[in-house]
């Protein structure tokens, strides 16, 4: 029992550190907001590189995913698979009742706007 606790007190400080970073990063943001940083587009994309290389390090290690991998990857399919095919389905959905709406109502700006765009 005293384990779990000591795992609880750790999850609490991981927490409390990340949400003093993301609290640093909105107070810098909020300093930089009107100074151009040119820098920043390429630290974040060389960022997002080294997390993706970390993690494949972590998985690559793990002898239980490995030996899942086939499982893993198929379930991903699907649920990327559903998940986009959901999407499509609500954004046709989504745009037969806007034009429906638009049949309705030309003097809706929203309506207006979608029919200058199309033109």
């Amino acid at each position: 029992m005293p384990y779990l606790c000591k795992r609880t007190h750790k999850v609490k400080e991981d927490m409390f550190i990340v949400i003093v970073c993301m609290l640093l990063g909105i107070a810098a943001g909020y300093a930089l907001r009107g100074k151009p940083v040119r820098f920043m587009p390429q630290l974040i994309i060389t960022l997002i590189w080294l997390l993706l290389f970390l993690l494949g390090l972590e998985v690559g290690g793990n002898q239980q995913v490995v030996k899942q991998s086939g499982k893993i990857i198929l379930q991903a399919f699907v649920i990327a698979t559903a998940g986009t095919l959901g999407s499509v389905v609500a954004a046709k959905f989504l745009w037969k009742a806007i034009v429906k709406s638009d049949k309705k109502n030309k003097s809706n700006p929203i309506n207006q706007q979608i029919n200058e765009s199309t033109n």
